[in-house]
């Protein structure tokens, strides 16, 4: 848990409940401009026969008022100026006419009318935020509201970004032959900032041991997690596994998944913190990360269990399992004339493609015991973002 400063407090989650110490409004308020009166003086008012009421004074917004509105009597209010006392409504300026210190009433108001009562919005005592919540534009009014200038929030985790492999360039410089400018960094970082996290990108490492074991040993004194990408396979002989197994207890977990795509990642546990060691392949790495990384860090970020996307549609064409493997193939969504949604796949790309995933509305699992998927039947499509009515119609 920490404390922010309201203004820094948007997407943040409360780790307490807000307790209104005031009311909201503080107290009664003028919702026109008119004449405060006592509503049992205006009775009987109406366009031939109006009443006449003495002037007492002017109440503005924004500053405190002795003026007692008196039995027969009546005080000019601006809107949002607090109605003074004895006055329990408020007559709208157009149904009023001015004769010197006389107030000439065309219509009458009722008890209350065209007044906010103190408390009428936020009552003191009222539990108006709860814990868990996260803030958006509106909470952040209420906490404005109640006056309230700084909030105790869930810490945001601090995950250390870490990208490895001979064959990769920091972007915005020139690009070597034989080369690639490095997606993972970037795609894994804007992921972990989605779920409520904080990246800290430790750059590119080379595929060495002794590289390698000084930059993770960095980023776990300075992280609460560490995500890589690339140098990871089943084979124990791999840089990551190896790098990872050498820096504390119990070391690696898990090598390898019976998944396509996602087969070589790797999870360890160095001294109480996880890494999490994804593919090289953009797609894959970001599949994986949605998959286990994400719910974690919105745990430890306090945000509540997301319910998933999900939305059923109709195969289109025939999409095939690997064998053993749990396989999750990319698809995207049209729609027929008829509004029925249909889903095809779309091609995973050779390593490095990053399209993927920006082309795909989501991904269809497949079960290791299942074959392939028919045209025709009906799916279930894990969305990566809520559906809106723009999937195109086929």
């Amino acid at each position: 848990m920490e404390q922010v400063s309201v203004s820094e407090a948007h997407n943040r989650v409360l780790a307490e409940d807000v307790v209104a110490f005031i009311d909201v409004p503080p107290f009664h308020r003028a919702t026109v401009d008119g004449y405060a009166v006592r509503a049992i003086n205006t009775f009987g008012a109406d366009e031939d026969r109006p009443v006449t009421l003495k002037l007492c004074g002017c109440v503005s917004v924004g500053e405190t008022t002795i003026i007692v509105v008196k039995n027969g009597t009546t005080a000019e209010i601006a809107t949002g100026a607090p109605v003074p006392q004895g006055a329990d409504a408020v007559v709208m300026l157009e149904y009023t006419v001015q004769k010197g210190d006389n107030i000439l009433i065309y219509r009458p108001v009722a008890m209350g009318e065209n007044v906010m009562k103190a408390g009428s919005d936020i009552r003191k005592g009222e539990n108006i935020l709860k814990r868990g919540q996260t803030l958006s534009s509106r909470e952040i009014g209420v906490l404005a509201a109640l006056g309230w200038t700084r909030v105790d929030v869930y810490q945001q985790p601090r995950v250390a970004v870490i990208s490895t492999g001979a064959e990769i360039a920091e972007p915005g410089k020139p690009l070597p032959p034989g080369k690639i400018y490095d997606i993972n960094a970037y795609t894994l970082s804007a992921a972990v900032s989605e779920c409520g996290g904080k990246p800290v990108n430790f750059g590119i490492v080379p595929d060495n041991v002794d590289r390698l074991k000084a930059v993770l040993k960095e980023a776990l004194n300075s992280a609460d997690l560490v995500v890589t990408s690339g140098g990871v396979s089943v084979g124990p002989s791999d840089v990551i596994p190896q790098a990872l197994n050498q820096l504390g207890k119990p070391g690696v977990i898990v090598c390898g998944l019976a998944s396509k795509p996602g087969k070589p990642t790797t999870i360890a546990v160095i001294d109480g913190k996880p890494v999490f060691s994804l593919p090289g392949h953009p797609t894959s790495s970001l599949l994986m990360f949605y998959q286990f990384v994400r719910p974690l860090i919105r745990s430890m970020a306090g945000k509540p269990e997301e319910a998933p996307y999900k939305v059923k549609a109709t195969a289109i064409e025939k999409m095939f399992a690997a064998r053993g493997r749990r396989t999750f193939v990319m698809v995207k969504l049209t729609r027929d004339k008829s509004g029925r949604l249909l889903a095809s796949s779309v091609p995973l790309g050779l390593s490095g493609a990053i399209t993927t995933l920006a082309k795909a509305d989501g991904f269809v699992e497949i079960h290791e015991s299942q074959q392939f998927i028919s045209i025709g039947d009906e799916v279930t499509v894990h969305l990566f973002k809520p559906l809106y009515a723009t999937v195109s119609m086929e």
